[in-house]
């Protein structure tokens, strides 16, 4: 898995010739490279003039040294919006750690290659890149700190009659190293490489402009933590020892350097901003209304893309942040009335291509869940570990790292089969079997994420429970809950539990939304005994029973499902 984000999506018509190469990611990047210049250009003048004028002769007097720093200074910031760029994903991605690569290196080097086993497994290899990925940025970070803040200080008069002019530059620049090298490590660390995408999604200059005093708060923080970093490594400097100032030149060249430093790092958190709104942005899969393509088959570039674009990729987020705007507003009500078209081949299509993520996501789960009740030394060895260790339990973490693709797909499937009840005018959600599945499968995740959780599975105490229609409901054994609940999302407080805790509160909504839309119905056919046959699958759901997905659906029912 790549973290380069450039891909291409072929939008084809009935015949299934190409009709149009939309890059949809390619232009969004050269637009961003374009913007980010035009706010760089014009922040470093005004700030240069503001900081740095009382401390340079002639401030305004162009310079061919000036012109010389100003192309400097954007080749170097170039650099880092497009590492920035390479490196961002819309989902986190696992990096291997030192040691693994330690071994895996030795492994290489050492373990005679055979041609029926490779020598490095497939997601190793994947990880490694990812490691790779981020030590090149860190490095890339680096040198465009060191470049830009040499380009912004040394332009100043005020250094050059500090110090020469060759120890100026060695030491701005080996500053600018500690410097960078702290902010690549803070971004990977916190993982600002990730997309974020708005839950509201608003025009792209009131985005960028509600993030701007977050972007300046967050640049003082770095640049004062920076700057302290940075001064230790000014004293082991070769040309700390051969230069000697007085007292107010040192202090002038403490503050020359930081607001220098301010400058960088200002502009570099503006573009990193910039580029999460313009990524981030609503992109309309669909051909213009009116047209002749949107008239005989609106949807159907949205649907070529979801299935046909790279997985996990940021196209393939693009376009299930539209078909859930799509289904849940009535902006666009005639893409959605597109939906329901009489063979309900396009419905199943959407239903399918939004169903998979969350039958994944609940797959991964349960198998995580069905080892550890199952196995007993893995219990073992859990209780055993340290808290920070468990937390650490890599197979759990990965099953909530599409959150925000599940919640998407979600709250679709949802919207869809409520909307159905009014908009479907041929039937075709309730007759291709769309919205059993989509009931089994909200449900089948809410139960493993409640178990996740800590929740017991038994609905009653009692070893059967009475349904309103007489029927005794057989409970299932309460072994798993205890062989479960030490189990790591159980903690309250822990990252973990809170992902569980919002998923559970997005499958819960959404599910609501399916009951309260057709709750009637479902009344009529509880009372009939038809529940399971119209709203739960007759396959083996993905996690637990019928009997307990049944017991599930009625406490939604009657509204106690918290």
């Amino acid at each position: 898995m790549s973290l380069a984000m450039v891909e291409r999506s072929l939008f084809k018509d009935k015949d299934g010739g190409a009709t149009a190469s939309t890059t949809v990611v390619k232009h969004r990047f050269l637009g961003f490279l374009i913007w980010q210049a035009l706010q760089s250009t014009a922040l470093l003048f005004f700030l240069k003039n503001l900081l740095f004028s009382p401390f340079t002769t002639n401030p305004l007097t162009p310079s061919f040294l000036g012109f010389f720093a100003f192309i400097v200074f954007h080749l170097s910031l170039l650099l880092f919006s497009t590492s920035v760029f390479v490196l961002s994903t819309p989902h986190p991605c696992r990096a291997a750690s030192p040691l693994e690569l330690l071994l895996g290196s030795a492994r290489i080097a050492f373990v005679p290659s055979s041609s029926s086993q490779p020598l490095l497994s497939p997601d190793f290899r994947r990880r490694a890149r990812v490691s790779l990925c981020f030590v090149l940025f860190v490095g890339i970070c680096s040198l465009s700190a060191a470049v830009s803040i040499i380009s912004v200080c040394w332009s100043s008069d005020a250094f050059n009659q500090l110090r020469p002019r060759r120890m100026v530059i060695g030491k701005l620049g080996f500053r600018g190293l500690g410097i960078g090298l702290f902010y690549g490590i803070h971004y990977v660390f916190k993982k600002r490489w990730i997309l974020q995408f708005p839950i509201v999604q608003r025009p792209p200059f009131f985005s960028f402009k509600m993030g701007i005093p977050l972007a300046i708060r967050r640049a003082v923080k770095l640049t004062t933590v920076g700057f302290i970093l940075s001064a230790f490594l000014a004293f082991v400097h070769p040309n700390e020892l051969k230069g000697q100032m007085t007292a107010w030149k040192f202090i002038t060249e403490q503050i020359l350097f930081y607001m220098g430093t301010f400058m960088v790092f200002l502009c570099w958190e503006l573009c990193h901003h910039l580029h999460q709104v313009l990524q981030t942005k609503r992109f309309i899969f669909s051909h213009p209304k009116g047209s002749a393509a949107a008239e005989t088959n609106p949807s159907e570039p949205i649907l070529v893309t979801l299935e046909e674009s790279m997985p996990r990729s940021l196209l393939q987020y693009l376009a299930y942040i539209d078909l859930c705007m799509v289904c849940e507003n009535n902006v666009d009500s005639w893409r959605r009335a597109a939906l329901f078209e009489e063979t309900g081949e396009t419905y199943k299509r959407v239903v399918a291509v939004c169903l998979k993520p969350l039958e994944q996501f609940t797959r991964s789960l349960g198998e995580v869940l069905d080892t550890s009740s199952a196995d007993p030394s893995f219990q073992l060895s859990y209780q055993l570990r340290s808290p920070t260790e468990q937390l650490a339990d890599s197979k759990l973490y990965e099953s909530f790292d599409d959150s925000q693709l599940l919640v998407w797909c979600a709250r679709i499937v949802s919207s869809l089969t409520a909307r159905s009840h009014t908009e479907d005018r041929y039937g075709v959600a309730q007759l291709s079997g769309s919205n059993a599945a989509v009931v089994s499968t909200l449900l089948s995740g809410l139960l493993a994420v409640e178990i996740l959780m800590g929740k017991k599975t038994n609905l009653e105490s009692s070893q059967y429970q009475m349904d309103p229609t007489g029927i005794k409901w057989a409970t299932l054994s309460s072994g798993r809950e205890k062989s479960t609940a030490w189990v790591t999302g159980r903690r309250k407080g822990s990252p973990l539990y809170t992902k569980a805790y919002s998923m559970a509160d997005i499958l819960r909504t959404s599910i609501y939304c399916i009951v309260v839309a057709f709750h009637d119905e479902m009344l009529t056919s509880a009372k009939a005994g038809a529940l399971d046959k119209d709203w739960i699958t007759s396959s083996k759901p993905l996690y637990g029973t019928r009997e307990l997905l049944l017991q599930k659906l009625r406490l939604f029912l009657d509204f106690r499902a918290n």
